[in-house]
């Protein structure tokens, strides 16, 4: 936030974490720094296009939606105050990167149980749940997501090679009720997602005919 009197108040991008049965919130992960540039993309999920007409006008589902951004990281401003900042001291960069990175990983007991289950003969072992990944890029963005691309570029280092500087590259995917299914809590959220948008496109200045040249259509 900046320091005069009456500037705008910069809100944060970032993941949340929650339990996807209660609703609760395991870890909130804000961008130090805003992307500059988010990158979307839409996937029209068509009906079969199998030459019958009446499937011309017809949706599968919910576009498949993915998103690409670019966070900033920089531990120059907490290094200044190191008495307030023991972590950054200690591990610079490195914790801030291993609350991202375990967004894509099990937990270790989750993977000591799984072998534990596995060394008991248990034939049938279901693969390892994680929590549900809220994407909130503004209160007119929050989507469940899955992370699906994730690299880190470390750009500069103190004296025992923590990484101070870095750029994490995300690629997430819009989870929906085709994922999800209506009931799960996901499912809720995405259906919030998309009454979002329509009532956002609600809102969208509208334009007549006359707008392209054309008096009525044929």
């Amino acid at each position: 936030m900046s320091g005069f009197p009456g500037s705008p108040r910069l809100l944060k991008a970032g993941l949340v974490l929650i339990n996807p049965e209660s609703g609760a919130i395991l870890r909130a992960i804000a961008l130090q720094y805003n992307s500059d540039t988010l990158t979307r993309s839409l996937a029209v999920q068509a009906a079969a296009e199998d030459g019958d007409r009446s499937q011309a006008l017809r949706l599968r589902g919910p576009a498949v939606e993915t998103f690409t951004l670019e966070a900033q990281l920089d531990a120059t401003d907490r290094l200044q105050f190191p008495g307030q900042n023991a972590a950054t001291l200690d591990a610079g960069l490195l914790p801030d990167i291993a609350a991202l990175e375990t967004l894509i990983y099990p937990t270790v007991r989750q993977l000591r149980t799984q072998d534990d289950l596995a060394q008991l003969g248990t034939l049938e072992i279901a693969a390892i749940e994680t929590p549900l990944v809220l994407f909130i890029w503004s209160r007119h963005r929050i989507v469940p997501v899955r992370v699906t691309e994730f690299s880190v570029t470390e750009e500069a280092f103190d004296p025992n090679l923590n990484p101070i500087r870095a750029k994490v590259s995300l690629g997430l995917r819009a989870l929906s009720v085709d994922d999800l299914g209506f009931q799960h809590r996901g499912g809720n959220l995405f259906m919030a997602y998309l009454s979002a948008k329509e009532a956002l496109a609600g809102r969208a200045a509208g334009a007549s005919l006359s707008t392209f040249g054309v008096g009525s259509l044929p």
